[in-house]
């Protein structure tokens, strides 16, 4: 916890807005996505989705592969309990709709689905595109599966676009030559230790294209994290990043010159520190 508010306390102080940013392209990612303050249907459909999850009382059997947990001391845990501990928070899920909203990407990689939070924002910003969605934990996955497919949360909220697989990250990474297909947009919320985050990012760079965007998160979680978003940021394949403090935005556009940016998301500061940071 104390690694994490001093994280936040940098951030704050070098974070900017659209007025510190010099890149067009950033630019316009900035001005008409992270700070659209547009009022989507969507975001109705993200919070009845949101409310089913604490609504759930009931108790699943979580197998963790990840960096574990700084709340649940036991594997038995309540569903409500872990959405609202260990999901994407309301907000995050709004940018995260509007970031595959603006980018529209044909095919999306979540890596780590959890309760579904982060995955239905990925279906809805874009429900023409095919969503794989990966979980290691098998109870959590058949959860965020039926929860997602056999409720309405919405007009036009069935998330048909979503296919969950049940893996261990690596394993699945093994079987992409395999497959020709190129996922234009990946969501990394596996396994928050920096071996796994590098061993996750390499495994995957022979899939990138131009215009690929990966989003990795919680990247200031801890110093290993941090150690990790280093490394990829000075990756020679990188020409672009976004730190969010949530998230770390990668970018492999060769007509950019390498450029680091510090991104404040919702254009002001905010003082409710725990609303930006999960657990």
């Amino acid at each position: 916890m104390q690694h994490i508010i001093k994280a936040y306390i940098k951030f704050l102080l070098h974070s900017k807005n659209e007025h510190g940013v010099h890149s067009p392209f950033v630019f316009d990612l900035v001005t008409k996505c992270f700070y659209n303050t547009s009022d989507y249907p969507e975001y109705k459909v993200l919070k009845n989705y949101r409310k089913s999850l604490l609504n759930n009382k009931n108790t699943i059997e979580v197998t963790d592969f990840g960096a574990g947990s700084r709340v649940f001391k036991s594997n038995t845990r309540e569903i409500a309990k872990i959405a609202q501990t260990a999901g994407i928070t309301p907000k995050n899920a709004e940018l995260l709709f509007r970031i595959v909203r603006y980018f529209q990407p044909k095919s999306v990689l979540e890596i780590g689905t959890s309760l579904g939070l982060a995955t239905s924002a990925l279906s809805l910003g874009t429900e023409k595109a095919k969503i794989i969605t990966l979980e290691g934990c098998p109870n959590t996955q058949k959860q965020a599966q039926v929860q997602l497919q056999s409720q309405s949360f919405g007009t036009n909220s069935s998330f048909q676009n979503i296919e969950f697989v049940n893996t261990e990250f690596s394993s699945y990474f093994k079987t992409l030559h395999l497959s020709p297909i190129t996922h234009h947009l990946i969501y990394f919320d596996g396994n928050h230790s920096k071996k796994a985050t590098l061993d996750y990012f390499e495994a995957l760079l022979p899939t990138i294209t131009n215009d690929s965007v990966w989003i990795f998160d919680d990247i200031h979680w801890s110093a290993d994290m941090e150690e990790a978003w280093e490394t990829i940021k000075n990756h020679p394949k990188v020409t672009v990043t976004i730190d969010t403090f949530q998230w770390g935005i990668v970018f492999f556009r060769a007509e950019q010159q390498k450029e680091h940016f510090v991104i404040n998301p919702n254009k002001t500061i905010s003082s409710h520190l725990f609303e930006r940071i999960r657990f």
